[in-house]
């Protein structure tokens, strides 16, 4: 028997108003990881003599190269956004221009998905990192109950 995959579409058209409250949302989720991302960096650099030690160097070292990378690609999606919202009026003008907003429609699918793609890849790096930090303090507080 042979799987078939299809490709899964929003369907649903959202209104205006909806389509505002999602790319406000999505900003403030965004600006929100640039935060928490800033934060990454100040414990990375808390942490450094520890995650440079020779068992955690490779680890630490690609973690930080995906949070540098994740860094710009927030930086480009919170752009992408906001020139998105700003383009809603297309929508709401109340002048059919039917290529237009069939554009942002489609434009709006793929930020729904990329939006949705990008958070699940954060998560996933915010898990990684705080794992092995996690790591590196129980060590550090082991050393300390030992010596």
């Amino acid at each position: 028997m042979n799987a078939t995959y299809t490709q899964a579409k929003y369907v649903e058209w959202l209104s205006p108003e909806e389509i505002h409250k999602n790319t406000n949302d999505w900003l403030s989720e965004l600006q929100f990881v640039q935060e928490e991302q800033q934060f990454f960096k100040n414990l990375i650099k808390d942490y450094t003599l520890q995650l440079t030690a020779s068992k955690y160097f490779d680890e630490s070292k690609a973690i930080v190269t995906k949070l540098d990378a994740m860094c710009d690609e927030t930086t480009n999606l919170i752009k992408l956004v906001q020139t998105h919202s700003n383009k809603l009026e297309i929508v709401v003008d109340k002048v059919d221009q039917l290529k237009e907003e069939e554009n942002y429609k489609d434009e709006h699918r793929q930020l729904i998905l990329k939006v949705h793609d990008f958070l699940k890849k954060n998560k996933a790096l915010k898990s990684h990192l705080f794992n092995v930090v996690k790591r590196v303090i129980k060590e550090q507080n082991q050393k300390k109950l030992i010596g």
